[in-house]
């Protein structure tokens, strides 16, 4: 039925630079309000006047589901929708054609279909394959790759 594995951004936080490169100089010309343009631009200069104020700052701590961060529910697809994703990966679910039909089908549907696909979509993810050995690592930091 659904594509796509989302709605983990439903609960947590970020550090503010796991994504600050999309509320400054995005598009390399450097202007105050060059943010990336797939982000609303209300939500974007929140994002930098009440939380991230500089694009390296790894202290502040932002909900990737404002408002709804602590609960799992369906207002992180609430959100994409109004161009509210905090990650370029959130971004990427309504520029896609048949991602964003799973988001809007989703966003319109009792939480009860989402509990149950994203319970289905954590199984099968639990069923990769786990590198081991030399075809793998367990990184100390989950972006970065260890040295």
């Amino acid at each position: 039925m659904y594509r796509y594995n989302t709605g983990a951004h439903t609960i947590g936080i970020s550090h503010c630079n796991f994504f600050s490169e999309r509320l400054y100089n995005f598009t390399g010309r450097g202007g105050p309000g060059d943010a990336d343009p797939s982000l609303d631009a209300e939500y974007a200069a929140s994002l930098r006047r009440t939380n991230c104020t500089t694009p390296t700052d790894n202290t502040t701590i932002v909900e990737m589901d404002p408002g709804s961060f602590i609960t799992f529910d369906l207002s992180y697809y609430h959100g994409l929708l109004k161009r509210q994703g905090l990650f370029q990966s959130d971004a990427a679910l309504i520029t896609d054609p048949a991602a964003r039909a799973d988001v809007e089908s989703v966003a319109k549907g009792p939480p009860e279909v989402f509990f149950q696909v994203f319970a289905r979509s954590m199984m099968r993810m639990g069923m990769i394959e786990v590198k081991t050995g030399g075809d793998g690592e367990i990184r100390r930091h989950c972006a970065v790759v260890n040295n």
